[in-house]
């Protein structure tokens, strides 16, 4: 990991920032390959360290080898401020979205109790710009947890029937994906059936699946922390003329965004090719969400590709392509590939049916 924070080290140094303190847990991967459910990383220009509880001691060890060890002795002002003055850093960024609001009022509590010289300085998004392009191996795992969630995605059009509930399938997506592989789900799936589909977050419910109806499965493998996330729309018998036409309409504003994404297009710019296609279909206050999202450690995370978005498409960047049409009482479909900038083009992670009918 020395490269990404040699990377770190240098937005520091363009922002005036002496140190900076990592307090959101991806990024702590990320950067030091530490895997927790609590801790902090601490880097300045000439040392960096993992600070942890005695439960995450040997875990730092082995994970994070080429960081300090600051084992967490107290609270966070007491231990983050003796640090501080130890290693003589005074201006330190910190993530705004990340450290809590009570965490934040402890700290410059504590400054002003203490008359310390520590300066805290809020930032967003260092490393989450640093995190959206990918380095080849992200790729290379982020393709493995595309495969795994693909394959899982066309056991379940297999094994969905009529009268089954939408959570016996949600288990059924779960139990393969965690039988072949994947860590955990890399979010709690969405198995969602006839007019349920027109809630894009829809938890699975005992609701019994009806021939011809649509069936929305959205759901993601993990492997070695890095995600996937796919959607697909099918239904179970012969569908409606309705839903024939709405998975048709869906279906062609994926593939236009699929085949016209460039490099160098804003996230607004993507999300409008396949939002026009819908638009012109006639139903243009149907698609509330945004085309998609970067998707990596986090299942959401940069780019964000959207309506407002300006982040720039670029070479690396792993992202969803999924446009939804949601019509409350009826139904929704929505279509979801993961994808990665390549070339210039948005090449799709894996391969899943995109067929309406389940076979």
């Amino acid at each position: 990991m020395p490269s990404r924070v040699e990377a770190l080290r240098r937005v520091l140094t363009e922002r005036g920032l002496g140190g900076f303190l990592v307090s959101n847990l991806s990024n702590c991967r990320y950067l030091s390959g530490f895997v927790g459910d609590a801790g902090w990383l601490l880097v300045t220009d000439a040392r960096c360290g993992v600070a942890v509880d005695s439960r995450f001691w040997e875990a730092a060890k082995q994970k994070a080898p080429d960081f300090e060890l600051l084992p967490i002795k107290g609270d966070l002002p007491g231990w983050f401020l003796r640090t501080a003055a130890e290693w003589g850093v005074n201006r330190w960024g910190i993530e705004a979205e990340a450290m809590s609001l009570a965490a934040y009022q402890n700290l410059t509590a504590a400054i002003a109790r203490d008359q310390s010289p520590v300066q805290l300085v809020p930032t967003t998004g260092l490393l989450e710009a640093q995190r959206s392009v990918k380095e080849p191996p992200e790729i290379e795992l982020l393709g493995k947890a595309s495969q795994l969630a693909a394959r899982a995605l066309d056991h379940a059009r297999s094994a969905a029937r009529t009268g089954m509930t939408e959570c016996e399938l949600a288990w059924e997506i779960e139990s393969f994906l965690r039988e072949n592989g994947s860590e955990t789900v890399a979010f709690e799936i969405i198995a969602s059936s006839g007019p349920n589909c027109a809630l894009p977050h829809a938890r699975p419910s005992e609701r019994r699946i009806e021939a011809g109806e649509p069936v929305l499965l959205d759901l993601g493998a993990r492997l070695e922390g890095y995600c996937s996330d796919f959607t697909r729309t099918f239904c179970v018998g012969k569908p409606s003329p309705k839903l024939v036409k709405v998975h048709s309409i869906v279906l062609g504003a994926q593939l236009t965004a699929l085949a016209t994404i460039q490099s160098g297009m804003t996230g607004e710019q993507a999300d409008q090719l396949a939002r026009t296609v819908i638009n012109q279909a006639g139903y243009e206050q149907t698609f509330g969400h945004g085309l998609g999202h970067g998707v990596g450690l986090d299942v959401h995370e940069w780019p964000r590709v959207g309506a407002r978005s300006q982040d720039v498409l670029v070479d690396g960047m792993v992202f969803t392509i999924e446009p939804g049409i949601y019509l409350p009482g009826w139904g929704g479909v929505r279509i979801e590939d993961t994808v990665v900038m390549e070339g210039g083009r948005a090449r799709p992670l894996a391969e899943a049916d995109k067929s309406l009918e389940a076979r």
